[in-house]
């Protein structure tokens, strides 16, 4: 996914804003780069891949010597290390299981952080999007749950998908808040 421009990220301010108008609940939208910056994974893969280019050299060429063989593999670790610290790459790199259980993982922690140490909204959804990862969640509080049901709020995330493969990132945001707003205004409507 690509990030947002200044103007896209005004309209979705002003989007997110005006669902506190129309609901007493809590609402709140996390937009992320990436949920993790994967630190392990350059190093990792470049020593992975230097071991076994040295087997390999050292396999090819068995009088090679030991000072231009070293210098070799430290070299290729240097040159590999720095070339997976690209993020676009140390992403495609990562599993994708390992990013969507880290941007899960932060989406639990934004879920406790801005809706449940809430006091004064007892009722709140957050819609959480990771950006490098590729993932979308929508986590609410157990009555507001109850009342929606998990198919209704997977219908939301599919149709802000099929907006952002498209390229209407901004335009998909904006739906999905309102869709969101829709629920929360119908179940926890704005008192007086």
């Amino acid at each position: 996914m690509r990030r947002l421009t200044p103007d896209e990220s005004k309209r979705i301010e002003t989007a997110t804003a005006a669902v506190a108008g129309r609901t007493h609940a809590h609402f709140a939208l996390v937009i992320v780069p990436v949920s993790d910056r994967y630190r392990l994974y350059p190093v990792l893969l470049a020593a992975i891949v230097t071991l076994v280019a040295a087997g390999i050299a050292a396999a090819a060429l068995p009088n090679l010597p030991f000072a231009t063989g070293f210098l070799g593999e430290g070299a290729i670790f240097v040159v590999l290390s720095l070339a997976f610290e690209w993020l676009p790459l140390r992403l495609w790199l990562v599993p994708r299981r390992i990013k969507h259980a880290r941007a899960r993982q932060l989406a639990h922690l934004e879920f406790a952080a801005r809706i449940l140490a809430q006091k004064d909204h007892p009722h709140g959804m957050l819609f959480f999007v990771s950006l490098g990862e590729r993932y979308v969640e929508i986590l609410a509080d157990a009555a507001l749950h109850a009342r929606v049901g998990e198919t209704e709020w997977q219908t939301i995330v599919d149709r802000f998908v099929t907006a952002a493969k498209a390229g209407a990132l901004a335009d998909g945001f904006i739906a999905a808040i309102d869709s969101c707003a829709a629920h929360l205004e119908r179940h926890f409507p704005r008192a007086g």
